[in-house]
């Protein structure tokens, strides 16, 4: 089944090289082999302001490039979300954007002043692909993974998104270039098979 996939790059650095470019760059390739179609987000170069208050979040005006992202949400079937683990969470510019495009009218509607999720991704599906420098099986259990946890239950599976699958990607500050390249290849396949 060919799938339309919008891929997130939630790497920080807007100026390519980093690990998080070259596995989602991997799996854009491994998609288009597959035949899907691929839509590529970098909150990185959007420019936008923080928000600052909840009033601002609910009736502020969105600014104007981030009505193209939350369309592109909208449009895709399958969403893979990349980005470093920055003190144990997602770098603070992908959760400014987060924030920003997840106003009322997206992720939730306000009833009387009360949110309500509306599960705008229902019938989508998502991948988290997290890069750091800490090893997989230490983030994931020692740690908590708390920072996935936020991700994967309270962002997208609150706005309804099933299955929400996940790759960590441990060690990443010491990985050779043998291990980046093995890398590549799973990411490469996940792609293919838009999971």
């Amino acid at each position: 089944m060919v799938r339309r996939i919008l891929i997130v790059q939630g790497h920080p650095d807007r100026h390519r090289g980093h690990l998080c470019h070259a596995l989602a760059q991997a799996y854009a390739d491994g998609a288009r082999e597959g035949g899907h179609s691929v839509a590529l987000l970098e909150p990185a170069r959007l420019n936008f302001p923080l928000l600052s208050s909840r009033d601002e979040w609910e009736h502020g005006t969105l600014p104007p490039q981030l009505g193209a992202a939350q369309d592109a949400i909208r449009d895709a079937e399958h969403l893979v979300f990349f980005y470093p683990l920055w003190l144990g969470d997602m770098p603070a510019m992908l959760k400014a954007f987060l924030e920003q495009v997840a106003r009322p009218g997206l992720f939730v509607s306000l009833d009387d002043g009360r949110a309500r999720f509306t599960r705008p991704l229902q019938g989508r599906s998502a991948r988290v692909v997290i890069s750091t420098g800490t090893p997989a099986p230490v983030y994931r259990w020692l740690s908590g993974a708390h920072g996935l946890k936020l991700m994967r239950r309270n962002i997208l599976g609150m706005a309804g998104a099933r299955p929400v699958r996940s790759t960590v990607v441990g060690g990443a500050s010491s990985m050779s270039p043998e291990a980046v390249a093995r890398w590549r290849e799973r990411l490469r396949r996940l792609g293919e098979r838009a999971t």
